[in-house]
């Protein structure tokens, strides 16, 4: 798909930016791992169960999805954001996945952007997570803005990104981080719906988590290190030498995906936990569910089939939910309950 950007509009053209770089340039992390690599499946050769009789539905805040997976949050705001959104939207709907959108701060700008992140038409079943920095409660953001935003997706939770390294390194970035957690505060108190505090790959640490948790977050989203390093990206996007040299310096940035979700788990054992960050596979999925996640996030994985077609999200859909379940199979659990309980997840 060829990208249409309009030039009158920094944030779309951000977003344009952002879709071309993760798709076309080599953005990973190669030094920082998620640190799943460090654990393995312990093999049950005699599993005595019926492969076909396997469970990998699950809940997360209160809504059913029949496998533990989240279309992790992307993009939005130009014409190609609008095309994979609703691909994505789709198949989130055809295989009851959650879904997230990029940020939806363009739309407070633009509202005729409005229609590339109204997908609730094509996902009326779907947990749906609306979107934004949640720096900009520092930049004219407040109760209103988000309430529309939610309208607009007509979400069932608001996802408040947090990226101080990406908008560090990212030219004309909104760096005044004063303050935030007393306005997230607020903003739970007054919003309808449940908010979730979401790195953006670079991860929470457990005492940054005690704090959001303390402030009114529901649900966090760890987002740890080691896979699309936004630090890179921006590089990629730089004006200047020294933003370049930023973005490449801090493309290793972070706490690792695994040591984000034992930690947490470890404090908050009631808490809705997303892991994500650096997942490639159903067995990474596995892993951060087996390690205490409640669901996982993919995002890149997602993003590439979107680019190609709806019928490439569908493949991708049905492998993440086929290697879940032969984890399931070959650890002799019948579903996601018994994997978490069942010890066979062992550090190398």
């Amino acid at each position: 798909m060829k990208s249409i950007t309009n030039h009158s509009n920094p944030i779309q053209n951000r977003k344009a930016d952002h879709i071309r770089i993760c798709l076309e340039e080599d953005v990973q992390s190669d030094q920082i791992t998620t640190g799943l690599e460090k654990y393995r499946f312990v093999h049950c050769c005699l599993p005595e169960q019926d492969g076909k009789e396997i469970d990998i539905s699950t809940k997360f805040l209160n809504r059913d999805l029949h496998a533990p997976l989240l279309i992790s949050s992307m993009t939005g705001g130009t014409q190609r954001a609008g095309i994979i959104n609703r691909r994505l939207a789709e198949i989130a709907q055809k295989y009851r996945l959650a879904m997230g959108v990029g940020s939806q701060r363009v739309l407070l700008e633009k509202p005729e952007v409005a229609d590339t992140f109204a997908i609730r038409q094509y996902a009326p079943d779907v947990l749906l997570f609306a979107n934004i920095g949640a720096v900009q409660l520092n930049y004219q953001c407040g109760i209103d803005e988000c309430l529309r935003i939610i309208d607009v997706l007509e979400a069932d939770a608001l996802i408040l990104h947090i990226n101080p390294l990406q908008e560090f390194i990212q030219p004309r970035g909104d760096t005044n981080f004063y303050g935030l957690l007393d306005k997230i505060s607020q903003l739970c108190k007054q919003l309808p719906i449940p908010v979730i505090a979401k790195e953006v790959g670079n991860g929470i640490s457990v005492n940054m988590a005690e704090k959001l948790i303390s402030a009114g977050v529901q649900a966090i989203d760890v987002a740890g290190a080691g896979g699309t390093s936004w630090a890179l990206v921006e590089s990629e996007r730089s004006e200047t030498a020294l933003q370049r040299r930023l973005g490449k310096t801090f493309a290793n940035w972070g706490i690792p995906t695994a040591e984000c979700i034992t930690t947490i788990r470890s404090r908050f054992p009631q808490l809705p936990l997303i892991a994500s960050g650096g997942l490639r596979n159903g067995l990474d999925a596995a892993k951060a569910i087996a390690l205490g996640s409640d669901i996982a996030g993919l995002a890149m994985p997602f993003l590439q089939s979107a680019d190609v077609s709806i019928n490439a999200l569908e493949e991708l859909t049905e492998v993440l939910i086929a290697e879940i379940t032969t984890v399931l199979f070959c650890t002799g659990n019948r579903n996601l309950h018994e994997l978490k309980q069942s010890n066979c997840l062992q550090s190398m």
